[in-house]
């Protein structure tokens, strides 16, 4: 497998949990960003977007979007200003299922399609642009199109991005939103974890 570097996002303002430090809350024992950490480990480099944190792991670049708080595009053009390698993940950092088999699926769909992109869709049939491996070229390209990236959704940025879509019937793509998402995943790890034990 190339190599591929990944972009975790880490900035958002989290007003649904009341301006707690989202990516620093945990599940199962760790922080939800230590989690998504851990599955992009074998990254060549790891950027984080957003104000720098302890973690787990020590080789982690940081990095913030211009201005602070300019949402997922701009976030996405401060991530990019630090990829080399011509791959690279793009994930929020509040997923805390996310695991190594789902990163080498992504990355497998993306060389085996040859398309731009390779992202999860929930069970809802909901695209996940942010639980995804995309070309670094093409996210580049089509930020160059965009224009000052502050503020801009980030479908305006993938739009025009060829990309396969993966089911995700495990729901690895699972996202922690709210205080109850929350909840709800740290009751899922644990059930899980007892299921493995």
């Amino acid at each position: 497998m190339t190599a591929y570097d990944a972009i975790v996002l880490a900035g958002g303002a989290a007003r649904r949990f009341g301006g707690a430090d989202k990516p620093a809350l945990e599940v199962g024992g760790r922080t939800l960003l230590d989690r998504v950490l851990a599955a992009c480990a074998d990254a060549g480099r790891t950027v984080v977007v957003g104000p720098p944190r302890e973690t787990a792991r020590a080789a982690v670049h940081w990095t913030r979007e211009q201005p602070p708080g300019g949402g997922p595009v701009a976030a996405v053009a401060a991530g990019l200003g630090h990829a080399t390698a011509e791959r690279v993940l793009l994930f929020a950092a509040d997923l805390p299922f996310l695991d190594r088999p789902t990163v080498r699926r992504l990355l497998a769909a993306l060389d085996e399609t040859g398309s731009e992109g390779a992202l999860l869709v929930d069970a809802a049939g909901r695209d996940q642009p942010l639980a995804a491996a995309y070309r670094t070229a093409a996210l580049r390209r089509s930020l160059a199109d965009l224009g000052d990236p502050a503020g801009l959704p980030l479908r305006r940025l993938l739009a025009p991005l060829d990309v396969v879509r993966l089911a995700d019937p495990e729901g690895v793509a699972y996202d922690c939103d709210t205080w109850e998402e929350l909840a709800q995943a740290r009751e899922r790890e644990r059930t899980e974890h007892r299921t493995d034990g």
